[in-house]
């Protein structure tokens, strides 16, 4: 008999940070989450977050929720499948959207799908007692020693004065070989020559502007930039303003990288077909789920494309460990992975809900994967209810 879906729970959740995360886009001071709780009638159940954010996949928090309490989990309540792989395949063809028979494509979804997409794998995996992997069988210790190889990037939000000075020197106290700087439309230059000053020449720096300058600003900032030993430069510029991400391509002297706007496979060639981009942030939060993002990863490898595998801020070790697995799938593309964010765990949140606790190490390491089946985490649910807002049950027994 074929494991069936018979309840779910979802969950908006605002986990607090220890410090606020500043940036051009946003300032934020908790997570915004959304989880979700798949049971099924085996006994098995599996969890699942997200992180939806309006300026990155058109979905406020409560649009998302709305849709899934609505519209999503009814239609996933007596869904079966006989195996992980049958569970893959059906995300595979889902790529990072609902079926199109319950939502119009064109509705903005990966968020929402993205918490689906991570409960049934974790609850069907668990079903099964097979850890989640999209690597080919048999590639996982191979997966495994590249995983090792990685090191996650230290991230520094916008700042001026002694604050900012401090972290960027915790940065450089913690060893970081790559550290990213979040700048805004005013006092970028003096930034980055004050983080270059305080971090080294060896380290590698980069800028994301979140969308915080236009054409002829990106112009001239990446070229002052450039003298600070700055290379790449993510999102500089509206995400919808194609032709101006291609004359960036074609006329500055850096690296750009897209992010927001970049959530589906539609989104991802439309930059390529263009021209807009030299490289690319793939999320899974954004992009639909571990399969969806694990697919535009290829994808974006395929086309030439420097990947950078990010993350939503305020991620859970729940999505870290969905982080550790797309790396271990992506190890036959490692050296096209340039560079990674993720795994804050509690250098970022005041709880994390979510055990083992997986962050990064000093210098960047990466933790070990979870054994176990499924994502191989397990939530706290009382602490979770502790930073619960609002919550609905589907078909819940």
């Amino acid at each position: 008999m074929m494991p069936t879906v018979t309840g779910l729970q979802l969950f908006a959740v605002d986990l607090p940070f220890k410090v606020s995360f500043r940036h051009a886009a946003a300032v934020r001071t908790s997570s915004e989450s959304l989880f979700l709780r798949i049971r099924l009638d085996s006994g098995a159940e599996g969890w699942g977050e997200s992180l939806p954010r309006a300026y990155v996949s058109g979905e406020r928090r409560a649009d998302a929720f709305a849709l899934l309490r609505d519209t999503i989990l009814p239609a996933l309540v007596g869904r079966s499948f006989q195996s992980l792989p049958e569970v893959v395949s059906f995300l595979e063809k889902c790529d990072g959207k609902a079926p199109p028979e319950w939502v119009r494509p064109d509705v903005p979804q990966s968020a929402a799908w993205c918490g689906v997409d991570l409960a049934l794998l974790d609850a069907f995996g668990r079903a099964a007692g097979d850890p989640v992997s999209l690597a080919p069988p048999g590639a996982r210790p191979t997966a495994d020693e590249a995983l090792r190889r990685y090191r996650y990037s230290g991230v520094v939000s916008a700042g001026q004065g002694w604050p900012y000075a401090v972290s960027l020197l915790k940065q450089r106290a913690f060893g970081f070989a790559q550290v990213k700087l979040k700048l805004g439309e005013d006092g970028a230059v003096p930034a980055a020559r004050t983080a270059r000053r305080l971090l080294g020449r060896r380290v590698d720096l980069r800028v994301d502007a979140n969308m915080a300058w236009d054409v002829e600003q990106a112009l001239e900032l990446i070229g002052r930039l450039r003298t600070a030993g700055i290379r790449s430069f993510e999102q500089p510029i509206a995400a919808d303003d194609l032709d101006g991400l291609a004359r960036l391509v074609a006329e500055s002297p850096g690296e750009i990288l897209v992010d927001e706007g970049l959530t589906d496979r539609d989104s991802l060639q439309r930059f390529i077909t263009h021209r807009a981009c030299t490289g690319a942030n793939l999320r899974i939060s954004k992009c639909g789920g571990l399969v969806g993002a694990y697919a535009r990863c290829r994808e974006a490898h395929d086309a030439g494309l420097i990947l950078q595998v990010g993350c939503q801020v305020g991620e859970s070790s729940l999505l870290s460990a969905a982080h550790l697995a797309l790396l271990s799938a992506l190890a036959p593309l490692a050296p096209g992975v340039r560079y990674i964010e993720g795994c804050f765990g509690r250098h970022l949140l005041r709880e994390d809900p979510v055990s083992p606790l997986l962050q990064f190490g000093y210098g960047g390491r990466p933790p070990r994967r979870p054994d176990g089946a499924g994502l191989g985490v397990r939530v706290d649910q009382a602490m979770l209810q502790r930073w619960t807002v609002d919550q609905a049950r589907v078909a819940e027994t």
